[in-house]
């Protein structure tokens, strides 16, 4: 069985003693059902995990950590989703596999076509949802930095703020002329793939990116649903790059 691992808020440092976060603990030692003694790994998102021990105490959860073990299993170069935000709890899977797959940052993107609009608290429970399973995801595929998720914008107020300097931007869109391969510029090591939600992106915001000059590209010949496009992008990206 694998050792469990944990994302710790608190900042940790090798071989002290910290007390677990309220909702760490209880997964540990009420969900998990572990028990004093076993060995566990915690990490905090800055890089590295901590070997740890953890101690029960009443209905508190402390843990021993050990010296830092510098891990990392990031990608050679980074990938950020630029994600029309999806009906129903698809995002979530987006977000998940995302974290699996290597991206560093996702953005969602309030789309004229986006079926979901969030707004005011709904939004915030909404960021704070997708933030945990992020979270969750980095626990379970072994990273130790977090990817990070933006609050949503529309596409307009993200292509405001983008730098083309530093990176390649390709958009995803079914009858454009390159593939992916054929766009992809050997060597840099920042990369955003922009994916439309369900109906893609309309035709007004297709002419903003294109003003931007940001290439259009198909992944293949088969129309892709909206979850499956920016998964297989990354995937794609990371294996065309050689960063694995």
């Amino acid at each position: 069985m694998a050792t469990p691992r944990f994302y710790s808020p608190t900042p940790l440092t090798p071989h002290h003693t910290i007390e677990l976060a309220p909702e760490l603990a209880h997964h540990a030692i009420r969900v998990l059902r572990l028990k004093a003694g076993t060995d566990i790994v915690l990490f905090d998102g800055q890089g590295g995990q901590y070997p740890a021990t953890l101690i029960i105490d009443g209905k508190k959860g402390l843990a021993q950590t050990g010296a830092q073990a510098s891990i990392d299993v990031e990608l050679a170069g980074d990938i950020t989703l630029v994600q029309g935000i999806p009906s129903g709890d698809k995002m979530d899977w987006i977000i998940e596999k995302a974290v699996e797959l290597g991206a560093k940052r996702l953005i969602p993107i309030a789309a004229q076509r986006s079926v979901l609009q969030l707004s005011g608290e709904r939004l915030n429970k909404r960021q704070r949802h997708w933030e945990r399973i992020a979270l969750s995801a980095s626990e379970q595929c072994g990273r130790n930095r977090i990817m990070q998720i933006d609050a949503p914008l529309s596409l307009q107020a993200y292509l405001a703020q983008i730098d083309l300097t530093a990176q390649q931007a390709l958009f995803c869109h079914p009858e454009a002329e390159q593939t992916l391969a054929q766009a992809l510029t050997p060597g840099l090591t920042r990369i955003t793939l922009l994916v439309g939600p369900e109906g893609g992106w309309s035709t007004q915001e297709q002419e903003m990116v294109k003003r931007c000059g940001i290439a259009p590209v198909k992944f293949g010949e088969r129309i892709l649903r909206t979850e499956t496009a920016g998964l297989a992008l990354i995937a794609a990206t990371s294996a065309l790059q050689g960063w694995y």
